[in-house]
Parts: structure tokens; C-alpha cells; sequence
């Protein structure tokens, strides 16, 4: 199993949010690229971005940001946060990004993410309350089922799923492995569980459940996660 762990920004710093609300940002980070060399020196392989205020924006907002977590470590990068065109899409692989995440814009143009995928690694975000597809930085719920939305991505080329539970995000309360286990089941690709990680417990129910990664936020920068462990673990260590 991957385990990506993450790093949200806002205004230039590293913080996680409860639920999704801005309002509830806590900061962890003045310098978000230290944060993604310390993942590096603990067996990360990978490092999951969040441009949250370009979330809200529609366009990119922390790109000084990620251009030092580019230039500061060796980790992949995937990112997201209100990517909505091809050119936010080039501008992003052209400086190194790995991946992108298409959020929002797979509910309203889905066929946008598909040409996408012929020319770019992408990956969809699905991000959900009550079952229900949720955008523009979770501030609106669609009437589409999350797993209605995966299936339609099911043969589209895209690299991966990256399911989240609004609800559990940032909550430590648990990943959602039925919820992540519907959504790997409708779409029948690599499937990421996002929202709710505490502990190791939670690493074991993802891989005795078979799904495929998952994303570790604020239960490594709480404390309640030992990041280097789980790395340990999760490569069959």
C-alpha cells in the first residue's frame, strides 16, 4: 500500500483544516518545503499537495510554495487545488509536478478530465459528504452519488481515485473503509483513501481491505501516527 502523506497550503504555510473549513486552519509549517524533506528522510516516496486557497480561487495561489517543495526534495509530487484548465495542468507538469488532481472539474467536465488523461497523469479527486459529491473546496454539494462519479472515470485512462470523506477530514476519527472500498469497487482503479487517518490501526484496516494508498495528514503532524513505521509496514517491512 502507498502511503502519501500530505501537506496543505494556505497563505504560504502548512496547515490542516477540520472538515475542510478555512476557518479552522491550523498552521504547522512557516515553510512547507521543510516538511516535505522531513517526509523524505522518513521513506516517503511520495508527497500529496493541496493548494487550498486555490480551491477556493480557481487558480493557483502557493506556487512559491511548491516550486521550493520542488526544488528542495526528490519526492513525487501529485497536486490539487483548483485545477481547472490545460494550461494550470502544463504550468504545473512543466515545473516538475508529478501528477495533478482534478477535483471539481470532474463533476462539472468530465470529459475535460478524460482528454486530459491521453496527455497528462492525472488523478480525480472525489471528495463527498453523506455519499454525495461535493466542490468548490467542499462549499457545495452536487446531487451526484461518489460512486456514480468514479465509474465514470472507470476506463478514462486516469492514473488513480483519491476518495475523501469530508466529514472524517482532519478528525482523526477513522478512515472510511467502506466508503474508499465502494468507490475502488465502481471504478475498478488505484483507489486512495483521504480523510480521517489517526493511527496505525487504520493502516492495518486499509491493507487487510485491499485498498491501494491512502493520505496521512493530521495524524503525523499531531503525533498519533509514527509516519517512519507505517512506511515500514505498508512495504511489507
Amino acid at each position: 500500500m502507498t502511503i502519501l502523506p500530505a501537506i496543505d497550503l494556505k497563505d504560504g504555510k502548512a496547515v490542516r483544516l477540520s472538515k475542510g473549513l478555512m476557518e479552522s486552519a491550523k498552521i504547522y509549517s512557516d515553510e512547507p518545503w521543510q516538511v516535505a524533506l522531513r517526509f523524505e528522510e522518513l521513506g516517503s516516496e511520495w508527497v500529496h499537495l493541496v493548494d487550498l486557497n486555490g480551491a477556493f480561487t480557481g487558480t493557483p495561489q502557493n506556487l512559491e510554495q511548491i516550486k521550493k517543495i520542488r526544488a528542495n526534495c526528490n519526492l513525487k509530487l501529485e497536486l490539487g487545488g483548483g485545477i481547472r484548465d490545460e494550461e494550470t495542468i502544463k504550468m504545473y507538469s512543466d515545473l516538475g509536478v508529478d501528477r495533478v488532481i482534478l477535483g471539481s472539474i470532474a463533476l462539472r467536465n468530465p470529459q475535460f478530465v478524460k482528454d486530459m488523461a491521453k496527455k497528462y497523469r492525472i488523478v480525480v479527486g472525489i471528495d463527498a459528504i453523506d455519499g454525495m459529491v461535493a466542490v468548490e473546496g467542499w462549499a457545495e454539494v452536487s446531487d451526484m452519488r461518489a460512486t456514480d462519479l468514479a465509474k465514470e472515470f472507470a476506463n478514462a485512462g486516469v492514473e488513480a481515485i483519491i476518495c475523501t470523506d469530508v466529514s472524517r477530514d482532519g478528525m482523526m476519527s477513522g478512515v472510511n473503509v467502506e466508503f474508499t472500498q465502494s468507490i475502488q469497487e465502481a471504478c475498478g482503479l488505484e483507489t486512495i483513501a483521504s480523510g480521517g487517518l489517526r493511527d496505525m490501526r487504520d493502516i492495518y484496516a486499509l491493507m487487510e481491505a485491499g485498498i491501494d494508498g491512502t493520505i496521512v495528514g493530521k495524524a503525523f503532524y499531531e503525533g498519533t501516527l509514527d509516519l517512519e513505521r507505517a512506511f515500514r509496514i505498508a512495504n511489507g517491512k
